[in-house]
């Protein structure tokens, strides 16, 4: 079973202003596949963002992270900056595979700027902030988490077999 831990990122979430149906939607699509064991809604604020990141994988030493909120274009969508200050190493996969996945719905897919990475054994994914958005991004790589935490963990090798 996955460890997961949720970060949703928005400013009316933090203030209590806004339901977080982002997270309600991840919380549905990994039953069976992971457990959710921290979860937090932080202001879009990079610092704040990045020391919930460094938490969630330095002390709760969660297996997955997955972001939600902060991918596009407004001046206070920093998640991907975040992501990037707190991962050692790039999964550029994921999100080309999420927009690939998203562009086939809407032609607002090519404007995310969700990244992925790792850090120490826990991979960190951003996903959109929106309910919808959650689903379709979430549904793209969701086949292939499996093998690549077990990967990551130490427990599969070969990527090349079924």
């Amino acid at each position: 079973m996955i460890r997961v831990a949720i970060l949703t990122a928005s400013d009316k979430g933090a203030r209590g202003e806004r339901e977080d149906k982002s997270a309600a939607v991840i919380r549905e699509m990994l039953d069976g596949l992971g457990e959710v064991v921290a979860y937090a809604v932080v202001p879009d604020e990079q610092q704040l963002l990045a020391a919930k990141l460094r938490e969630f994988c330095d002390r709760d030493r969660v297996d997955l992270v997955l972001t939600t909120g902060g991918t596009g274009f407004g001046p206070r969508d920093v998640t991907p900056e975040a992501t990037r200050e707190v991962i050692e190493r790039e999964v550029p996969g994921l999100p080309e595979a999420m927009r690939a996945a998203s562009l086939k719905i809407t032609p607002q897919a090519m404007l995310s700027r969700a990244v992925a990475g790792i850090r120490g054994q826990t991979l960190i994914v951003n996903l959109p902030g929106s309910a919808k958005g959650v689903r379709e991004n979430l549904a793209a790589i969701l086949p292939a988490l499996p093998h690549g935490m077990a990967i990551l963990k130490g427990e599969a090798g070969e990527c090349g077999q079924p």
